[in-house]
């Protein structure tokens, strides 16, 4: 659903990116109470893998492929707030290393692709836990909903902005069924693969899923035939911060292969947006990327001419590029905070 430039028009999109930035300072100053010993080393690795799994095209339909938007996978893991600057972060790396994505329209797409599918998807996540059995599969189960339903919903905020700013004229008709359509199928892949990865997760570190804290159901007695909370037993002394260098380097390690080898297998057929800008003539007025003459545009390695080689290189060199990126604005997010905790610490033992 990486949106071109030339499908929207420029004050639209110049709308559009007002909203993604102004989203974006709320997620940088949200991400700071998100971002603890836990989440933070975490966080860029998040990009890093939703930027491998992106580019794992799946087949859904006739001539039409899908893959990972990723709203719904990095809000459960690591938050809402840092979820969407990890979408954000891998739509920039892939719109001006990667000519995915116009830049004029970044805030088209991190309005829709970002803020959309992780609100939405952390909204219907945290609903049904609420009502849901208390437990892992509980966790799993959620996470399937909130990604099938992060979708369409994007589709759906697409088909707005093209029906406001589209510079063809389409029947908005035509485009809002055939856009929901497809992404309604798409939608269920994002949703066993963000189950999937979720519930995997969760099963070796329930710790370091920010959607799975606080979930654990208090302790009940029967008295008088009822059930009632038990009163709490001292809290034990905290346990020894558990280290998460192997969950980290294993997730590298996947994504790495991920993007540096499987993608050579990935459908090569268009994904959703695609094929219906072509079917409905959306298409006809696109311009030239202005990263169309980056070394690694269309996900290759300019001058390499064996495809699997440029297109395993691309993938490796997004992954390290993501990691390193998104891991250094994290860790200064996670430091401001504990900048901040300090200050606060000091402010407060003065004036007593």
């Amino acid at each position: 659903m990486h949106v071109p430039d030339g499908f929207i028009n420029a004050p639209v999109s110049a709308a559009a990116g007002v909203v993604a930035a102004g989203a974006v300072a709320v997620s940088l100053r949200g991400a700071r109470r998100e971002l603890d010993e836990r989440t933070a080393p975490l966080a860029g690795l998040v990009a890093a893998f939703i930027f491998a799994v992106q580019m794992l095209n799946f087949p859904v339909a006739a001539g039409t492929s899908g893959h990972l938007l990723g709203g719904a996978l990095a809000a459960i893991l690591v938050g809402p707030y840092t979820g969407v600057l990890c979408v954000s972060v891998v739509l920039l790396m892939q719109g001006v290393l990667f000519a995915d994505g116009g830049l004029t329209a970044l805030g088209v797409n991190i309005t829709d692709m970002a803020i959309t599918t992780t609100v939405v998807a952390y909204l219907v996540f945290r609903g049904l836990v609420k009502v849901l059995p208390r437990g892992r599969r509980s966790i799993t189960v959620a996470s399937f909903v909130a990604a099938v339903l992060s979708v369409p919903a994007a589709a759906i905020v697409f088909t707005l902005l093209y029906a406001i700013g589209g510079t063809t004229d389409v029947s908005i008709g035509k485009v809002a069924t055939a856009m929901i359509g497809v992404h309604v199928l798409i939608g269920i892949g994002e949703a066993v693969i963000t189950a999937l990865t979720v519930g995997a997760v969760v099963a070796v570190r329930p710790d370091l899923v920010h959607g799975a804290r606080g979930l654990r159901a208090p302790l009940k007695l029967k008295v008088g035939g009822e059930l009632v909370d038990a009163v709490p037993a001292a809290a034990p002394a905290p346990a020894a911060p558990r280290s998460h260098r192997k969950v980290w380097i294993t997730g590298l390690i996947t994504s790495l292969v991920l993007a540096g080898f499987v993608s050579f297998y990935a459908s090569a057929n268009p994904d959703g947006l695609e094929k219906v800008a072509h079917d409905k003539g959306i298409d006809s007025k696109t311009e030239e990327h202005a990263s169309a003459g980056s070394p690694l545009a269309d996900y290759g390695v300019k001058d390499i001419t064996d495809a699997r080689l440029s297109g395993g290189l691309a993938g490796i060199i997004g992954v390290g590029v993501t990691v390193v990126a998104g891991s250094g604005i994290f860790w200064a997010l996670r430091r401001r905070r504990t900048s901040d905790a300090a200050s606060t610490e000091v402010t407060v033992g003065e004036s007593v």
